[in-house]
């Protein structure tokens, strides 16, 4: 069975003087500001590339919490970022690296155990199979 969810942009203007909003079926984003000036001169607003990072972290923290509770363990907090990288190519911009930093803080396990088991649920991800760029991990268990 498929899942199907749904985000959307708007657009106006040039590449330079337009400007965008973006949305997502829940509305956790409604019309929410974007454009040039917020994707590449770092003014307010938001940007595909931080969208991604956003959703990667999300899937990839559910996935651990998956992969944890089938090994017995279950976290007492998980906080991941997604850096995701995007750099001016010969033939235009392209996402070249995204690299997941986790805290996690998971009773009954030690350091090696939690870096294997956040291994496979970055392979495992579903927003990690979508990409081409490298994406590398680094995983600490606090407390």
């Amino acid at each position: 069975m498929a899942i199907n969810k749904t985000g959307a942009a708007h657009w106006e203007g040039g590449i330079k003087d337009g400007k965008g909003t973006i949305s997502t079926e829940t509305k956790a984003l409604d019309a929410y500001p974007y454009g040039f000036a917020s994707r590449f001169e770092g003014k307010p607003g938001s940007n595909p590339e931080e969208l991604i990072g956003a959703a990667h972290a999300a899937c990839f923290t559910m996935a651990l919490s998956l992969i944890l509770g089938e090994a017995g363990l279950k976290a007492d907090a998980l906080d991941t970022s997604a850096r995701v990288t995007l750099d001016k190519l010969d033939d235009g911009y392209a996402i070249t690296a995204i690299h997941l930093t986790l805290k996690g803080k998971v009773p009954g396990t030690d350091q090696v155990t939690f870096e294997s088991l956040a291994g496979k649920a970055k392979a495992g991800c579903p927003v990690s199979k979508l990409f081409k760029a490298p994406i590398t991990l680094e995983a600490t268990l606090v407390g």
